[in-house]
């Protein structure tokens, strides 16, 4: 089985965070897991794109330090690294998902 790559805390960069906050699809599961407050699976999102980008959406923030990854089976459950969100960026969090709320 191949390891996923997460970032130590330490290595958690502002421009990597930004830029994987960038899109609205990472945006919307970034809001899901942040509301739901417990790991999913990467097929409960409800995005309807090819699973091939969704993984790539995936890859993306987990590469950024927003997600942690852990394989069960034959399945991925996702969870926000809030935690190390918020020590090394407090707030940043909580103002982009404010900012991107729909109107």
């Amino acid at each position: 089985m191949r390891l996923l790559f997460h970032p130590a805390r330490e290595d958690i960069s502002l421009a990597a965070v930004l830029y994987a906050l960038s899109d609205p699809c990472r945006i919307k599961i970034v809001r899901a897991l942040a509301t739901g407050g417990e790991e999913q699976p990467c097929g409960s999102f409800g995005i309807p794109i090819a699973k091939s980008t969704l993984s790539h959406h995936f890859k993306v923030l987990r590469e950024a330090g927003i997600l942690h990854t852990r394989t069960e089976g034959r399945e991925h459950l996702n969870s926000l690294r809030r935690q190390d969100l918020d020590a090394r960026f407090p707030g940043l969090l909580d103002a982009v998902m404010q900012a991107s709320e729909p109107l």
